[in-house]
């Protein structure tokens, strides 16, 4: 542990005491693909983006659960196979949910 912290601390050290710094308006400024920013960097985005991205999140893990639970669907029995059912029905009763209120709707 000790180690691993001191291997961090020289490696920031170094890079501190090494690296060029000569701060200048022009190297301040934001950069955006080649582009001259126009006005301050601040921009309101709409939640939508952010519940779109927190559904797919919770769909993806939805996979990591149900792969796994395919491979040895045979051996695991109907107590597997309707605790599954439920698990698919809720996240299913979640999806049916945002796309009522529609969140799902791009633009």
């Amino acid at each position: 542990m000790v180690a691993g912290v001191g291997l961090v601390a020289v490696a920031f050290g170094t890079a501190r005491l090494m690296a060029p710094h000569r701060p200048v308006p022009a190297k301040l400024t934001t950069y955006e693909c080649g582009i001259d920013p126009v006005g301050d960097g601040w921009s309101q985005s709409q939640v939508r983006y952010y519940i779109y991205g927190f559904l797919f999140v919770i769909f993806d893990v939805e996979s990591v659960f149900l792969f796994p639970w395919a491979r040895v669907f045979a051996s695991l029995g109907w107590a597997a196979v309707v605790e599954m059912a439920i698990f698919l029905a809720i996240l299913g009763a979640g999806l049916l949910y945002a796309w009522r209120k529609g969140v799902l709707k791009w633009a």
